[in-house]
């Protein structure tokens, strides 16, 4: 597993923005959009090209496109969705998929309750879309199912990382091709599990108290 932390100063400039409690929910959600759209930049960069040749209006070209097949974009459930719309500005050609995760807040241990994924991913980049890497069970069991389901590549954008999520996604996926893209690892998690210093619950205000 590798670790990419983004530290670009449009990066770290929005993510102030975002931590900040005072940013209201629609500053919130445009703030967020932005964001992944930079770190889906840099979570890109390793994406298979094929050559290509095209007709300018003066001459031939030679350049790339993607290769296929095409990507799968995987959004956790509920707060990844607030994250979709930055990254598809960059991968529109993408499939995305869906998956749910209940976390206990006692136990601190995920639970999947929706599973909207290809039952084949053979050869297929994938991109998982969650905004807090906390204790690393819910990115865990997600690259899990996406592994288990033959895809060639698991990429986690994550807005905030925790050392000890980092370290438990580490301690199962040493020696595969995962990597967890992030503007910043923060201090620690706090008793309850959350990030500190952190943003305050992403789905909360992403999308209101529910």
């Amino acid at each position: 597993m590798r670790t990419l932390v983004i530290d670009h100063p449009l990066v770290t400039h929005k993510l102030t923005a975002l931590r900040d409690s005072e940013s209201d929910t629609a500053t919130f959600r445009s703030l967020t959009a932005e964001l992944v759209t930079l770190l889906a930049y840099e979570a890109t960069r390793e994406m298979r090209v094929q050559p290509v040749s095209v007709t300018t209006p003066v001459g031939m070209a030679s350049g790339v496109k993607l290769a296929g097949p095409v990507p799968l974009i995987v959004p956790v459930l509920r707060a990844g969705i607030g994250m979709l719309e930055g990254m598809t500005r960059l991968l529109p050609m993408a499939e995305v998929g869906f998956v749910g995760l209940r976390r206990d807040e006692e136990s601190l241990v995920a639970s999947t309750y929706a599973d909207r994924l290809p039952t084949d991913l053979t050869g297929r980049d994938t991109f998982v879309l969650d905004p807090m890497l906390a204790t690393g069970g819910t990115l865990a069991t997600v690259i899990s199912m996406l592994a288990n389901r033959g895809a060639a590549s698991v990429t986690a954008i994550c807005l905030l990382a925790a050392p000890e999520g980092l370290r438990h996604v580490e301690a199962a996926f040493a020696a595969d091709e995962v990597r967890v893209v992030t503007a910043a690892v923060d201090e620690r998690l706090n008793e309850k599990g959350y990030i500190v210093p952190g943003l305050g619950d992403a789905g909360d205000r992403l999308f209101g108290q529910i």
